[in-house]
């Protein structure tokens, strides 16, 4: 069976590119640098499940994002969460949080609506974060 990206997933993000074998997504919340980390490995529920090679380079990859993230963003702390109780699909979280931000200091998830991003601003997030990774 070929790898198949869960629906809300699908719906929620926008690709930015790919690392190996993860997918490197956007969330579509404008209010936050967000981004989802997808490993295109079929039937991943948890980080577990990989192969140890793709688990090193999720890993590696999560680091890197987190890193070159807070240096764009300058972001007072990044947040990285691999949860999975809404959707199963093993999908890595990695956000810069700022004290200033609407959730700040609870975790962003639940807090508010998702504000989406225009064409235009949609373009210029991605433009900036395909410059950084």
């Amino acid at each position: 069976m070929a790898f198949q990206l869960d629906d809300r997933l699908a719906a929620d993000t926008v690709s930015v590119m790919q690392s190996g074998v993860v997918d490197i997504r956007m969330m579509r919340d404008a209010r936050y640098y967000w981004l989802v980390l997808v490993p295109q490995i079929e039937g991943a529920v948890e980080w577990f499940d990989l192969p140890d090679v793709a688990a090193r380079g999720l890993f590696t990859t999560a680091q890197e994002c987190a890193q070159r993230l807070q240096a764009l963003t300058r972001a007072d702390k990044m947040n990285i969460a691999a949860l999975g109780n809404m959707v199963k699909q093993l999908h890595v979280h990695v956000i810069a949080r700022h004290e200033a931000d609407e959730a700040w200091p609870g975790p962003v998830w639940g807090v508010g609506e998702a504000v989406d991003f225009d064409e235009a601003e949609l373009k210029d997030r991605l433009i900036a974060l395909r410059a950084i990774l």
